[in-house]
Formats: structure tokens, sequence, C-alpha cells
């Protein structure tokens, strides 16, 4: 992507979270990214082009992140906490994106629908992994959607928190925490101990 491009994608998203995407026009972005209109006609046909774009990165980001960091893993316990642990950076790193993620997940329209399929689409990720280790015995069988969406929760929960503290927060320190209360729940090999 190169700057001019960069620049209205990232302007944009910052915008989209602090003033929501409805209430965010065009001429807005231009303005405060420092370029012409027609600069972004040219990347972006429309503004829902710029939407399309941060959710497709976005959870590009999510995906990639997640088999690099559980290719290796033996277990399913062990990818489920590299999900938890990359789900709270991403969360502190990228802030802004979460928040137009979340404040455009509800509703009927285009942009909604985008967001809950891409949503869906991550937590079936979560789902599969559960299954595993369902089948290889190393969590409690439960119902695996509700296992899934909780463990997609700690995104949703980290933001809050973040958000609350009105501070950056230890990423570490939100780890352990949801590594002691939320995983220990779907765990048998954590609950011996």
């Amino acid at each position: 992507m190169n700057r001019t491009k960069r620049r209205i994608f990232n302007t944009a998203i910052e915008i989209f979270s602090k003033k929501g995407y409805d209430n965010t026009s065009v001429e807005e972005i231009t303005a405060i990214a420092g370029v012409a209109k027609g600069s972004l006609y040219y990347h972006f046909s429309k503004k829902e082009d710029i939407f399309d774009m941060l959710l497709e990165e976005g959870v590009k980001l999510l995906k990639n992140n997640i088999e690099i960091k559980t290719k290796n893993c033996s277990t399913a316990l062990e990818k489920i906490k590299e999900i938890i642990l990359i789900q709270i950076r991403v969360t502190v790193k990228y802030e802004d994106f979460l928040n137009v993620v979340f404040s455009q997940i509800w509703g009927e329209e285009s942009k909604n629908k985008k967001c809950k399929k891409a949503v869906f689409e991550y937590i079936k990720i979560i789902e599969d992994i559960i299954k595993e280790g369902i089948e290889n015995g190393e969590f409690y069988d439960g119902n695996v959607e509700a296992l899934a969406s909780g463990v997609f929760g700690v995104t949703c929960s980290s933001l809050i928190y973040r958000i609350k503290m009105n501070r950056s927060v230890d990423t570490e320190k939100i780890y352990d925490g949801f590594i002691d209360t939320v995983v220990r729940g779907i765990s048998k090999a954590m609950n011996k101990n």
C-alpha cells in the first residue's frame, strides 16, 4: 500500500473509531489526512471500500498471527493460550480497529453483516481448536460455540478494561488473569493442579 493510501486508511480508521462510521464524511477523512478528495477516490471508490479494507486487513492480521503462533503447538490447550495472548496484544495495539468492528457488528446493513461474518469466521477457528481439545480429552465436553464465543470474549473484555482504565495496560497481567479463569474452566489438565 503506497503512502497516500495508507494515510487515508489510517485516518479513516481513527475517525471511524472516534465518531462512528456513519458520522464520518469523506470530506473529514481527506481534510485530516491532508489529501485531495480525488486522491481518496483514486484509491477507494467509496467510503465503504475503506471499511471493507479495514475489516479484511484486520481479520487477515488476526488469522496470520494465529496460524504462525499455533503451528508449533502440540496441544489444543497451548493453542487456546496463544490465541488469548494474541487477542490481548491485538486489543492493545489495534484498539481503533476493534472499536470500529464492535461498533458495526449490530444491525442488518451490509457493513454490519460483513462484520458479523468476519467475527463468526474468526470464532470458527477457535471452535475448531476447542473441538480438537474435547476430542483428545484435554477439555471438558461442552457447548463448543459458547466456549469459543467466550474465548473470543477475551478480546471484548480486554478492550473494555483498557478503555475503563484509560491508560495502557499490562498485557501479561491481563493474560495471566484470563488463563487463571477462562482457560481453567475448560481445561482438564489445569484443574488437576
